[in-house]
């Protein structure tokens, strides 16, 4: 079967000195490489959300989505105001002016191997209506897109994090997102709290050479505490609008014995402990 996939992305004009100055030019030409690879006759759109500030940045060859008019700054005051963009309104906007049966976001610092696009084909062939898909990480000694051939031939070494989320459109109009902005922690738990809630055959891919990241770091330099506390409080609402959708044994590792699935939920910020015993209690209740 064909399938219709779109690739969200959200450019911006990054600062000079910023990993973003170099990174987005890779992440863009991998995308064109992956998407050159395709092995079948399904459509691929590359969907930009982006402000009209922005625009000048997106590449000739990818789709440019109307333009996003909120911001963080619509939702909260903040002392450092920073233009950050909601997730919702980003899938919102790719809703309505793709028909695509399929939705890829990716962070923007994210970048392809050649056979990204082939590889998500074939899960969705396999019957997934979502994916999580893990990066791996490369050292900062390649920075140009001249240094693709060899950061292909690097192993990279695992992460933990969510920064590549496949969904099925019917997915979007059911999740909450509240106003949830990008680039911050919290992002990544109220995304995928949300997938796991709805998806009806989830795969996660925790250690596949699927997508990269140009940094070795596991995490980011947190974001100013403002708006961390921003994003916390938004996700602590949205847990508490999912919560009655929300089943134990659809969150990964539910089929672990007991000691294992805790010990895996606690090394990892996208599974709160907190929530994890309330689902567990709920389901020991009946």
């Amino acid at each position: 079967m064909n399938w219709h996939i779109a690739h969200i992305i959200n450019p911006f004009n990054p600062p000079e000195h910023s990993d973003l100055a170099f990174a987005q030019p890779i992440t863009f030409e991998t995308i064109r490489k992956a998407k050159a690879n395709l092995s079948s006759n399904s459509k691929l759109d590359i969907l930009c959300a982006c402000y009209p500030e922005d625009q000048n940045i997106i590449p000739n060859d990818f789709i440019t989505l109307p333009f996003l008019i909120e911001s963080v700054l619509n939702k909260h005051t903040f002392n450092k105001p920073r233009k950050l963009p909601l997730i919702q309104e980003i899938l919102n906007k790719a809703f309505h002016a793709s028909s695509s049966d399929y939705f890829i976001f990716t962070n923007i610092d994210i970048s392809l191997y050649p056979s990204f696009y082939n590889q998500v084909l074939q899960h969705i062939q396999n019957g997934h209506d979502v994916l999580i898909i893990n990066r791996r990480r490369i050292p900062v000694i390649y920075t140009k897109i001249e240094d693709l051939n060899k950061i292909y031939e690097q192993d990279g070494k695992s992460h933990p994090g969510f920064d590549c989320f496949v969904f099925h459109r019917s997915l979007i109009p059911k999740l909450d997102l509240g106003g949830i902005c990008i680039g911050v922690p919290f992002f990544e738990i109220s995304f995928s709290q949300n997938l796991f809630c709805y998806a009806k055959n989830l795969l996660w891919i925790k250690d596949g050479q699927q997508t990269f990241h140009i940094g070795m770091e596991i995490f980011k330099r947190r974001q100013p505490s403002e708006y961390y506390r921003y994003n916390r409080k938004q996700w602590q609402l949205i847990e508490k609008r999912l919560s009655p959708n929300m089943r134990i044994d659809k969150i990964p590792y539910a089929d672990k014995n007991i000691i294992q699935r805790f010990l895996y939920w606690g090394l990892h910020p996208c599974f709160p402990i907190r929530l994890m015993l309330r689902l567990q209690w709920r389901k020991w209740l009946g």
